[in-house]
């Protein structure tokens, strides 16, 4: 007989573990996570040995295991509504002000520290005023830096504070989420076990991001497609920036490109930080991060054209994945080019790369042309887009800038759901990135705090669930 809980919460990344801590607040909840990655505590990269290369395990330990890819993250907590998801379309503004409120009152009591930065309105308006003389808008928000390795402390903290409350199940990849009758009923691992439940919480993160969609299609459940963004990584001397990252820490700008009119972001900005490698589905990407208390010299951030498809093609992540792998294919993996090289229509050599005045915190990227992996009308979007930085920061658009691609974002289908993000099969919940309805630390996590919520009031009520009334 299958062991049986009353909710199952399938990943344990951000959405999942805040949707488990507010779950223990009934202590009578049985209540199971599933990981197909390591525990915390066993989660281990081979390139923290900086003398290693990344050796392309099945399933990285950057992106998978206890913290999800959050585990290793930058650590930023974006204490605004405005962007790092689409949870304003399911709360009102007033709740989710609260939420982002009590969700960063559980970080910080779990040890996430640190000033909050943004608060200098008087050079934020100054800045905001000279960016919208280039069309470029500035958008401001307050934001906590954990830092790299806080975030690893924080979370074992959390989950030392679940131990003995919920069962944990790790490296248990599920295959199939089970129904009886328009109702969830439990999961199938890929390793044969079943586990029976009431209610279901998928939680899978980007990373589990194509497994959700397949089981969409499988559970003929209604979804809308996002956009993809494509781009580079930008790396630079960190006092390029420092006017934008006293301001701000992180400057957020988005820009519409005069030829194409489309949308160019800058994303995940990490002062004194490093470039870093990711490894998922047999395809290396580029991201980056910045500790709390190991400074480099230089600041990254990463540079995204948006891309909506309109029919008849459907397969954003697809396309996401062969640009990146296209990279791979020509580089071995994270090609680096000097901005002036790619001007000039050349490839960037070992040698151009140690002339320039910025030294490459990706020491194994590749040099190389990103103009024959990134298409034109990226390709063109970028530099134009760099161009333009250049005047809120000189000395962006240096000929020693460093680029590295390629730099993917998928943002997995959008599920059709309640408010309480609950999906037309009856009990079954989704949250996260993996939903398509966040894609930051602090509204995956409001987003586990929501559907957790939404099942406390159901078994205090002894309601049905209303997924069936969609």
């Amino acid at each position: 007989m299958a062991p049986s809980y009353d909710v199952i919460i399938i990943g344990t990344g951000p959405a999942g573990i805040f949707a488990a801590l507010e779950l223990i607040k009934n202590p009578r909840l049985k209540i199971l996570m599933i990981e197909k990655g390591r525990d915390i505590r066993a989660r281990s990269c081979p390139k923290a040995d900086r003398s290693v290369s990344c050796i392309q395990c099945e399933l990285c330990s950057i992106l998978c295991g206890w913290g999800g890819a959050g585990a290793y993250s930058d650590g930023k907590l974006t204490l605004t509504s405005e962007f790092g998801g689409w949870l304003k379309e399911y709360v009102s503004e007033e709740a989710l002000a609260a939420l982002i409120e009590q969700v960063d009152s559980v970080y910080r009591f779990f040890g996430a520290g640190g000033d909050i930065h943004g608060r200098n309105k008087e050079a934020l308006v100054r800045l905001k005023k000279k960016a919208a003389g280039y069309n470029l808008e500035l958008i401001p928000a307050l934001i906590r830096h954990i830092g790299t390795e806080v975030c690893g402390e924080v979370l074992r903290k959390i989950r030392d504070e679940l131990d003995g409350k919920v069962a944990l199940v790790f490296e248990s990849p599920v295959q199939q989420i089970r129904t009886i009758d328009g109702s969830v009923s439990g999961v199938l691992t890929e390793d044969g076990r079943t586990f029976d439940a009431r209610f279901v919480i998928t939680a899978v993160g980007r990373e589990g991001s194509s497994w959700l969609s397949g089981e969409a299609k499988r559970l003929n459940l209604s979804v809308q497609k996002n956009p993809v963004d494509i781009g580079v990584r930008v790396e630079l001397p960190a006092a390029i920036l420092k006017n934008i990252t006293d301001a701000s820490y992180e400057g957020k700008f988005i820009y519409y490109s005069k030829r194409f009119q489309d949308k160019i972001r800058t994303f995940c900005m990490n002062p004194y930080g490093e470039v870093v490698k990711e490894y998922s589905e047999g395809i290396f990407s580029v991201n980056g991060h910045s500790y709390k208390n190991k400074k480099t010299e230089n600041t990254n951030f990463a540079l995204l054209v948006s891309t909506d498809f309109t029919r008849p093609f459907n397969d954003p992540i697809s396309y996401g994945k062969y640009i990146a792998g296209l990279a791979n294919l020509i580089g071995g993996g994270v090609i680096v080019q000097r901005l002036g090289d790619l001007k000039m229509g050349r490839r960037s050599t070992p040698e151009r790369i140690a002339e320039g005045s910025v030294r490459p915190t990706l020491e194994e990227a590749t040099p190389g042309d990103l103009s024959f992996v990134l298409p034109y009308r990226h390709l063109s979007n970028l530099m134009e887009m760099l161009e333009v930085l250049d005047n809120v920061g000189p000395g962006v658009n240096s000929g020693d800038t460093l680029l590295y691609g390629v730099e993917v974002k998928f943002y997995s289908m959008k599920l059709k759901l309640t408010p309480g993000l609950e999906t037309e099969v009856r009990n079954l919940f989704a949250v996260g990135d993996g939903a398509g309805v966040t894609r930051g630390l602090i509204q995956s996590s409001i987003s586990g705090v929501v559907a957790a919520g939404e099942v406390l009031k159901r078994v205090q009520s002894g309601a049905r669930g209303i997924g069936d009334d969609l």
